[in-house]
């Protein structure tokens, strides 16, 4: 296991990983298994190792906002394992996953004081990027929404190859729809117009990027 650069476990020391991994015990699901349920109390968390997942909402409306993609590395449920809550979002592997699953995170927080102030600048991190997103649905096009997305994706999963960066991503284009916030239907008139202007290629569920820098103009 590799973890993903910017995840929570990348910003701990081997023995914060050796003691964090020994609070809890192993588990594994399949693709498409839900980890987490939206609106559950549940006192656990997951240290993610092995296999991405998607964290995803529904609206009023039954709509799915998928609203980050999680890799190795990541922690899971942490909200609702500190104040108690209900889940606020759905967790559903997209490839075959399996981590740590820890109950009494609290209490490992109170004896590792550091981990719980990587903790609360990872979050601060996190509504952040909340923040930045909101004012992207409200300032971008559905195409400048959807190659913003595939820069995210290149940059995190891109492996080089001789035509240019391939994502291998298990995310459908409903699933990708869900994270820019648009129908299927203008996700895929997007992807178009990214492939007419020679910055993609696509395939069934992988995005090759020949221009990046392109992308990234586009995404403006």
């Amino acid at each position: 296991m590799t973890a993903e650069a910017g995840e929570f476990l990348t910003k701990l020391t081997p023995e914060e990983i050796t003691a964090l991994k020994a609070a809890g015990r192993p588990k594994s699901w399949e693709r498409g298994a839900v980890v987490m349920s939206e609106g559950d109390t549940s006192d656990w968390v997951l240290l993610l190792l092995d296999g991405r997942v998607k964290v995803s909402s529904h609206t009023s409306g039954g709509t799915e906002v998928v609203l980050a993609v999680r890799g190795p590395g990541g922690l899971l449920g942490d909200m609702s394992a500190i104040d108690g809550s209900a889940r606020s979002a759905t967790v559903t592997a997209l490839e075959p996953v399996s981590g740590v699953v820890i109950h009494d995170f609290p209490g490992f927080l109170a004896t590792h004081g550091r981990v719980a102030v990587v903790l609360l600048r990872m979050v601060t991190g996190r509504l952040r990027d909340s923040d930045r997103k909101r004012v992207e649905y409200g300032a971008f096009d559905t195409t400048g929404r959807v190659a913003t997305r595939l820069v995210e994706l290149a940059e995190r999963y891109g492996e080089q190859t001789s035509t240019g960066l391939r994502v291998a991503l298990p995310l459908s284009q409903d699933e990708l729809a869900g994270w820019t916030g648009a129908s299927r239907e203008a996700v895929s008139k997007a992807l178009r117009t990214l492939r007419d202007r020679g910055l993609i290629e696509t395939g069934r569920r992988r995005v090759v990027v020949h221009d990046l820098e392109g992308l990234r103009r586009r995404a403006r």
